[in-house]
């Protein structure tokens, strides 16, 4: 790979999976000058206390390196550079848990640690923690307390505030965490990231410092769910030598029938709490007119008396004694050597009153309570604020109990109960302040919190999300271009772009077109998933896309966002296909997969090369297997311009009810074509 240390390449403010992988295919980027760019981002945020061994091209060579060895094609990580909290091992670099006199070196890599490299992901260093992973505020680590990657004065989140902030700060792609009363989470939803934690043992926990063994989990941060996913189907599965390790398998994205949302009035805390009850009932507002548009979707209002019951168990019972285990006779050997808060925390686990027996009554009450959880979240998932406020640093150094306690109320319940979790972006509370939801579910019914998540993310994405009434592509009629919906054939094919297409409505075979750039309304785009640009100027209050074009920062209540829509794609503009080179250099984003509604049919159009064409049906039809991107608006009108002949834009129906704008066939192609439909999908019928 080389030793070269070149960091004049232009890395965006964001660093995602797909994004890097396409400029490594396309030969625009080398992991070598990536990591070489990083190195460089760490140095000059290092007041930000981000790391404890900070990225070096000294440590991350051998790794570059080794990627000669892997073909990129069987390697879904390949170049992608990745945080590890530091009670998380990595083999010859030492692992601290935040407390220096605790430090060792390890020989071997932590268990998922292993399986990323395996991969072709790039270790980067280790990043700084709430010491002993005792806390969620980020602010409880003789390395200094982590900044907030948007707002320096507030507090970055708990316990895996390095990990979370080095994704929000470019610098790395995706990071790791653990997990056992929210530290997954709040700091995702305080950088504006997605925070995914698998259900316990679904990922190997050996050569973890244990905070909570029984209910430690690892975690991924990262700036979309497909990239969170990604990096879970790489470091799910059991470990033979991991006692906790368990066979869970994440099935595939799916819609739970009932959403359910916490009844009567939630409490919120901290300098923002009137702006985040603000928020979550913006949020619930979204959430149910999105329930009203999705099939098979209903709202239901649940007591959730019952979590924060088996929530109190964590600290305010005997299972605080499991720390104590963990690390008891570390602070008998030496006293005062950790963290003031920490200690006190750790010595509570030896009090009195916590003993064999307190320990079989909390067991058993856990125990009815998880019977009841299970019963009442069987096919559903439960919704709640990730966060009920946010501090500034200066307030949790002048209270670390009760603000630390603060930040738990609605995520402590999660590994009691044995639930799977997904925090994503629901918005702003406040300028350059995220405010995030949390998804739970059963722990075998993961699928479901990833699907809920996937409808509620493309929402924010099309700029339903946003706390203002702003609306989407498809609701921009007014605004847009006419779009032709004749009645016996007619074809107003005026958007030609691509190489697929899929035919828009009408009674008789009609395609819709006659969208161009000026005609389009501008639509804002929802706050999940945008990361301020300030990442690199403290002084700059902007946001990025998700693609790292900036565009100006504006407080929750004006409209200045960058203007994207949504795009189908089903054929040679899906990643790995020849085309998508048009997707990217466009600055789409891919979002995710999904399929349409069982309506169309799908032919190969006699071409050179073949390409599809999408044909919705006025009876019958299948479901067809296609990708959704985002696009920039200013690149759609020209990108749509470019579509040849019979193909066009229109709108394409998804599985769930919705419609997106994508391409369109007119039905008289396919008197001449191939009908594949029964393939169910372009990959099915040109492989790569």
């Amino acid at each position: 790979m080389g030793n070269a240390t070149d960091v004049s390449i232009d890395l965006p403010d964001e660093l995602t999976i797909p994004w890097l992988r396409a400029q490594y295919r396309n030969q625009a980027l080398t992991p070598q000058g990536v990591a070489a760019a990083i190195v460089q981002r760490a140095a000059a945020d290092a007041g930000m206390n981000i790391w404890i061994t900070p990225p070096s091209m000294e440590r991350i060579q051998p790794y570059l390196d080794g990627l000669a060895l892997i073909p990129m094609e069987d390697a879904p990580l390949w170049g992608i550079p990745f945080a590890i909290k530091d009670n998380i091992d990595l083999a010859g670099v030492p692992t601290t848990a935040g407390c220096s006199e605790y430090v060792y070196t390890p020989t071997e890599h932590a268990g998922v640690v292993e399986r990323l490299i395996a991969a072709g992901a790039i270790p980067l260093g280790k990043t700084n923690l709430d010491q002993f992973a005792t806390g969620l505020v980020g602010a409880r680590s003789p390395y200094g307390d982590t900044h907030n990657a948007l707002r320096p004065e507030l507090i970055s989140g708990g316990s895996s505030s390095g990990s979370a902030v080095s994704v929000a700060r470019g610098q790395a792609a995706f990071s790791l965490g653990t997990d056992t009363a929210g530290s997954g989470r709040v700091p995702a939803a305080l950088n504006r990231l997605v925070g995914y934690k698998p259900s316990l043992g679904a990922w190997p926990t050996k050569g973890v410092v244990p905070a909570c063994a029984s209910l430690d989990c690892v975690t991924v941060f990262a700036h979309s769910l497909e990239d969170a996913l990604a990096v879970d189907g790489v470091a799910r599965g059991v470990h033979a030598d991991d006692p906790w390790s368990r066979s869970v398998t994440r099935e595939s994205s799916a819609l739970p029938n009932r959403l359910f949302l916490p009844d009567g009035p939630l409490s919120f805390y901290g300098p923002y709490a009137s702006e985040y009850s603000a928020a979550w009932d913006a949020a619930v507002a979204r959430l149910q007119g999105l329930a009203e548009k999705t099939k098979g979707i209903s709202i239901e209002y649940v007591d959730v008396a019952l979590f924060a019951q088996a929530a109190a168990i964590l600290y305010e019972g005997p299972w605080v004694a499991e720390r104590w285990a963990a690390l008891g006779s570390f602070i008998e050997a030496h006293p005062g050597i950790a963290y003031p808060v920490t200690e006190k925390i750790l010595r509570s686990g030896v009090a009195a009153e916590y003993d064999a027996a307190s320990v079989f009554t909390a067991m058993h009450k856990l125990q009815q309570f998880k019977l009841e959880a299970r019963q009442l979240l069987k096919g559903a998932v439960l919704v709640m604020p990730t966060c009920g406020g946010t501090w500034t640093r200066e307030q949790v150094l002048a209270d670390p109990i009760s603000t630390n306690r603060d930040m738990g109320r609605y995520t402590n319940h999660c590994n009691l109960l044995d639930l799977c979790a997904v925090a994503v972006p629901a918005g702003e509370a406040a300028s350059r302040t995220p405010f995030g939801i949390t998804l739970f579910g059963l722990a075998e019914e993961e699928g479901l919190i990833c699907g809920a998540a996937e409808l509620i993310l493309a929402s924010e994405v099309k700029g339903e999300g946003l706390g203002e009434a702003v609306q989407s592509v498809d609701d921009r009629a007014s605004d847009m271009g006419s779009v032709a919906r004749g009645t016996g054939g007619s074809a107003a094919a005026g958007i030609h772009a691509n190489d697929m297409g899929s035919v828009a409505r009408g009674t008789g075979g009609s395609a819709a077109a006659g969208i161009h750039a000026n005609d389009v309304g501008s639509v804002a785009r929802g706050t999940g998933g945008s990361t301020a640009a300030g990442n690199h100027a403290n002084d700059i209050g902007s946001m990025t896309s998700d693609i790292g074009k900036g565009a100006p920062n504006v407080e929750a209540s004006s409209a200045s966002v960058p203007a994207v829509t949504l795009v189908a794609v089903c054929g040679l503009h899906m990643r790995g296909y020849p085309l998508e080179k048009q997707m990217l250099g466009c600055g789409a984003r891919f979002i995710r997969e999904d399929e349409t509604a069982a309506k169309y049919s799908l032919v190969k159009l006699p071409t050179t090369p073949a390409k599809p064409g999408l044909i919705k049906r006025q009876q019958g039809g299948s479901a067809i297997l296609l990708e959704v991107w985002e696009m920039p608006l200013e690149a759609f009108g020209g990108f749509a311009a470019a579509i040849p002949a019979p193909l066009g834009i229109g709108k394409v129906e998804l599985r769930d009810g919705t419609e997106v704008p994508g391409f369109v066939c007119e039905a008289y192609a396919a008197v001449d074509a191939e009908d594949v439909t029964s393939l169910g999908g372009w990959r099915q019928v040109v492989p790569l």
